[in-house]
Order: C-alpha cells, then sequence, then structure tokens
C-alpha cells in the first residue's frame, strides 16, 4: 500500500500520459492499478518538466507542460513596454502643449521686454509699429497718413505731421535695421537725456521736419526722426568707437552711415535728402542745447518743470558732461539697462 499510496499522492498534480510516451517495461514491477501508472509516468516526467522549464521557447513534447494560454509569466517581467495608441496619442499632445506654451512664453518674453524700454523709446516704436500694420491696408491708408499741408491746416487732420513721422515704409530689412537703431540709440538717448527732454525732441523735430518735408515734397520723414536721433547723439562723443553693421566706426560717422546703407538699397541719391534733413533738424538741436548755451544764450528747448516732475520724478538736468557720460556708460553696460 506503501507505493501505491505514493503514486496516487503525486498523480493529483500531474496530467495524464502522453500517447506518444512509450510505458516503461524495465524493470518489471507488478501494476495493479491504473492510479499506479499515471503515478509512474509523472515520476518520470519530473526531471523533463524541470529542465522545460528553463527553456525560453517551448520545445515538444514535454515543454508544452508549462505553457499556460500561450503567454509566459516571466516575459512581462522583464521590463519592456509595447506602445499603444492611446499612449502614443497622449505623447503626441502633451508635445503639442509644450511647443504651445514655449509659444506663449516667447511671446511673453517679447513683450516684456518691450515693456522694459524706457517710456518715450517704447510709445515711438510702438508708434512706428503701428503705422506700419495700417500702411499694409493699402495706398488709401498711406494716403491718409502722408503730410498734406492744406488738408492738414483746412481740414484740420492734426493726425498727418504725427502719422508721416512715424511711418518708414512697408515691412522690409531696411524697416528692421531702422528699428533696431531706434530701440538702440533712442533708448541711450533717453537714458542720457531723461524721458522730458526727450519729449521735447521728439516734439522739436516733428515740427521742424514738417515745415521742411512741405518745402521738400516729401510725404513721410520718420527715417529723418531716426537720423536726427543719431546725429545728437554722435555729437555728444564723436570720437568713441560704435558698432555699424560689421565695423568698428567713429560715432560721427554714424549718420553717414545709415545714409549710404539706403542710398545703396535704392540706388538713387535723392535717397539721401531725408538723411541730410534730419542731421540739419539734429545740429539745431545740438547747437541750441549744447553750443547756444555756452554762449550765454537762453535754453528755450529745456523740457518744462512740470513736465520734468511727471515723466522723471523732478530729476536733475543735465549738462553736456554729464550727457556724455551717460552715453559711455550706457553703451558699456554700466547705465541703465533693460528689464527683463
Amino acid at each position: 500500500t506503501g507505493p501505491i499510496f505514493h503514486f496516487r499522492h503525486h498523480a493529483r498534480f500531474f496530467s495524464p500520459l502522453p500517447p506518444f510516451l512509450p510505458f516503461p517495461s524495465s524493470p518489471p514491477m507488478p501494476l495493479r492499478s491504473r492510479a499506479t501508472r499515471l503515478g509512474l509516468v509523472a515520476l518520470l516526467a519530473l526531471p523533463f518538466r524541470s529542465l522545460c522549464s528553463l527553456c525560453t521557447a517551448p520545445s515538444p513534447p514535454f515543454c508544452a507542460l508549462s505553457v499556460r494560454g500561450g503567454a509566459r509569466k516571466n516575459r512581462r517581467s522583464s521590463g519592456g513596454k509595447t506602445a499603444t495608441l492611446h499612449a502614443t496619442s497622449g505623447r503626441e499632445k502633451k508635445s503639442k502643449l509644450a511647443k504651445k506654451h514655449e509659444k506663449k512664453s516667447a511671446a511673453a518674453d517679447l513683450y516684456s521686454r518691450y515693456r522694459g524700454v524706457l517710456p518715450a523709446t517704447r510709445i515711438y516704436m510702438g508708434g512706428l509699429m503701428l503705422a506700419t500694420l495700417l500702411g499694409l491696408l493699402g495706398e488709401n491708408v498711406q494716403g491718409l497718413m502722408a503730410l498734406d499741408p492744406l488738408r492738414t491746416l483746412n481740414g484740420l487732420e492734426l493726425w498727418r505731421p504725427l502719422s508721416a513721422a512715424l511711418y518708414m515704409g512697408p515691412p522690409s530689412v531696411g524697416l528692421l535695421m531702422n528699428g533696431y537703431y531706434l530701440y538702440q540709440y533712442g533708448s541711450t538717448l533717453e537714458s542720457a537725456y531723461g524721458t522730458a527732454q526727450l519729449t521735447v525732441f521728439f516734439l522739436t523735430q516733428v515740427s521742424l521736419l514738417s515745415v521742411l518735408a512741405v518745402a521738400f515734397g516729401l510725404p513721410f520723414f520718420g527715417q529723418s526722426v531716426l537720423t536726427a536721433m543719431l546725429h545728437v547723439l554722435s555729437r555728444q562723443t564723436p570720437k568713441d568707437n560704435v558698432k555699424w553693421l560689421i565695423f568698428n566706426v567713429p560715432y560721427w560717422t554714424l549718420p553717414l552711415g545709415l545714409m549710404l546703407t539706403d542710398v545703396l538699397q535704392a540706388q538713387s541719391p535723392s535717397a539721401s535728402v531725408p538723411h541730410v534733413l534730419g542731421m540739419l533738424t539734429g545740429q539745431f538741436y545740438h547747437f541750441h542745447k549744447n553750443v547756444w548755451t555756452k554762449m550765454g544764450g537762453e535754453d528755450w528747448l529745456d523740457a518744462p518743470d512740470f513736465l520734468r516732475a511727471r515723466l522723471d520724478g523732478g530729476g536733475e538736468r543735465k549738462s553736456e558732461e554729464d550727457v556724455a557720460a551717460a552715453a559711455r556708460k550706457r553703451r558699456r553696460g554700466k547705465g541703465r539697462t533693460l528689464r527683463s
């Protein structure tokens, strides 16, 4: 009964004998029941089953004993992951959201930098961008912005001198360069003189250039205002070096370099007329502010006290030496900088 009980005990845990496995015939022993036969077959198949469990690929007939539903458990624990449609679409959504966030952050950074420009220069740059966008609407809109003395005086279209000072043409490489010059040197001039004095400078240039533009038949004179700004700065520190394109040139040649660039682009000497007018009006401002006052004359172009108190917080008036020192400090990165 002992061996029979042992065989019956193992027969409960193993499958029946496959039909292609021969029944052992040696050594001969009495097989009294079907349970005895099954137990003997299970004992003979046990070593082969342990070997098949180590195999990675099933090999009949014994490895079929360890296959459960066509999938192995240890494959799932190997760390491999199968991409699904839901996971792929999720990654695509995340990448789109990341790109959208980058675009928003770039726009927000550009807007914050624009807000960091000094007030008078920022307002002028905003007007320049607005006039450029309006000019894209067609020639009729450009005609409404052009300087026309009859319609300005008789029709009370008082915006025309201001719009003529803001418009510098359609979008182009030259317009980008003008915007850079306005940002760079306008901020330098404002940090040197102050917001109130730069406002007076702009009003003076618009008034003088409106008269000269009518005399020379120019519908727009925004380029002249920019050249006048560069001329005034160049007269403060004429011998200092400044970057123009890829060259280091003396400061006093910067307005001439800008004029030469426009003449070469237009391939016409008439493109120099706005620059010449800007140098004349800029020289008028420089002479009245820095030369005439040293000769004992009164400074009629000084910013009034209420405007200085409103825009500059009541700051002191700066001399020519203070303006030159402030311009040098800003150019070296030690003066007032943009807020990030």
